[in-house]
């Protein structure tokens, strides 16, 4: 039988040295620690994609207060397309876009809709 010995490195051989700190001076506020947040999420992005590839129905409020009923077909930067039933299809210009939200969630607006 043969007596092996397994190896562990000790935790000084595995931790890095630490990035030197400025000086604490008058050049500034010292960097922190955590990175800045990214500025782009892609949030937006996977939201609409969902929906398109669910087939979700939608309702879209327009900034004049008017209800779209529909569901998302493709979206871009600046616009989407609703396909509607019954109805003409409508590319719609996310400026002109006050909410949006799951058709049949009324309720959960908190009005009394």
């Amino acid at each position: 039988m043969v007596n092996r010995r397994m190896y562990r490195p000790g935790f000084a051989e595995l931790k890095e040295a630490p990035p030197p700190r400025p000086p604490h001076g008058n050049n500034g506020p010292v960097p922190s620690k955590k990175p800045a947040p990214p500025e782009v999420t892609h949030a937006e992005n996977f939201y609409w994609v969902k929906q398109m590839q669910g087939r979700t129905p939608m309702v879209v409020v327009l900034s004049n207060g008017e209800e779209l009923h529909g569901a998302v077909e493709w979206y871009d930067r600046d616009c989407i397309k609703l396909t509607r039933t019954g109805a003409p299809n409508l590319m719609i210009f996310k400026r002109y876009i006050k909410y949006v939200y799951k058709d049949g969630e009324e309720s959960a607006l908190g009005g009394d809709e």
